[in-house]
């Protein structure tokens, strides 16, 4: 089998993979981007709210709350100056009763230790900003927004490219070795080859846990365990009477069955979380009881025959369902030993918000 020879590998192509290897090549590296799938971003990239956070939700200090802050504005900048679509719609957390007001004390406490500002109201001001919706009390995040992830995806791809990198598809990474001598790359698929390198990014999304299990030189002490929450979207058909994002107040695990917005203006519901013990995106349309059982809370004039099973996702977990809060993993040889090698592992939301911040970070790293 012929070895070939590259500075860097970033193995996945997502939307985390795309901003990293861009990132890198723009700073002057050969980079090659390894690719699973028949084409890029279609796992977790192309499987979720594609909403721009506010940054609201995270510990203070954490690299969730770090990054998508940072993240936000990065991506903000980008989309002004690049084709990327986009809009900054703003998004309503919501308390539907009385006996959630104590939880949405605590998303306003943590807003604000991350610095971020929201708009709090009650009563007349908030029934004029969300008619026909049932709250007791909500908070406004202005700085949130929706973007098209294939549009960004395929603007850093082009940048990726013309700053010298390459993408390759159809090559799934069986096993890697790294020792002194650096990394090499055993890759399958239509032209399997062996590839080495000096430095390796692992942004395999749903994939990275398990290939890090298996990476020869890699201590698998220091590989997190692999969880999988499934979370099912719903769109919903016609006319409806929002321009903003609408979020009940967070359940363990997730945000709540919300109301965002694609940029053509369709109203989609989700997602909910379910844990599985694989990835599995199968959406089951007997789930939409459950749905219509959690809008109604908030939005009595739903119609239930309007809810179309669209989409699921995966949230790629480092912990199970009783963990609570769990950070971003991302490794290097300061934490494995392994000169050269950057783990990502457990970026879920917000990792597009965040993709950007994590670029620059991975950068810095490799410095």
């Amino acid at each position: 089998m012929e070895t070939l020879q590259t500075d860097l590998v970033v193995i996945g192509a997502g939307v985390v993979g795309l901003a990293v290897a861009r990132e890198l090549a723009l700073a002057g590296q050969e980079v090659i981007v390894l690719e699973q799938g028949a084409q890029f971003g279609e796992g977790i990239s192309s499987r979720n709210s594609e909403v721009i956070h506010g940054g609201i939700y995270y510990p203070a200090g954490s690299l969730k709350a770090r990054f998508c802050l940072e993240g936000r504005e990065l991506l903000y900048g980008y989309c002004q100056t690049h084709p990327v679509a986009h809009r900054q719609t703003g998004k309503w957390i919501i308390a539907s009763h009385d006996r959630q007001r104590g939880p949405l004390e605590r998303v306003y406490d943590s807003a604000a230790a991350n610095g971020v500002a929201l708009e709090v109201a009650e009563g007349e001001a908030l029934c004029r900003a969300l008619p026909g919706v049932q709250a007791v009390a909500g908070l406004y995040s202005p700085r949130t927004g929706i973007i098209s992830s294939h549009e960004l995806m395929v603007s850093l791809l082009g940048e990726l490219e013309s700053a010298g990198g390459q993408l390759v598809c159809r090559a799934p990474v069986i096993a890697v070795t790294s020792d002194e001598g650096g990394h090499t790359l055993t890759v399958g698929g239509e032209m399997p080859c062996r590839l080495a390198c000096k430095r390796v990014v692992n942004a395999a999304g749903l994939g990275a846990t398990p290939l890090a299990g298996n990476w020869q030189g890699y201590d698998p002490g220091f590989c997190p365990p692999a969880w999988y929450a499934r979370g099912v979207y719903f769109s919903y058909s016609g006319r409806h009477p929002f321009d903003t994002l609408v979020y009940p107040v967070p359940e363990p695990g997730g945000l709540g069955v919300h109301l965002t917005l694609d940029l053509a203006g369709q109203a989609r519901f989700g997602p909910d979380v379910e844990w599985i013990p694989a990835p599995d995106v199968t959406v089951d349309p007997g789930r939409r009881q459950a749905f219509v059982d959690s809008i109604k809370q908030w939005w009595p004039a739903l119609e239930p025959d309007r809810l179309q099973p669209a989409y699921a996702g995966i949230r790629p977990k480092l912990a199970g369902p009783e963990a609570g809060f769990v950070d971003f993993l991302i490794q290097d040889e300061s934490d494995h030993g392994v000169p050269g090698l950057v783990h990502l592992f457990g970026i879920e939301s917000p990792g597009l918000t965040s993709c950007l911040a994590i670029a620059r970070h991975v950068k810095s790293l490799m410095a």
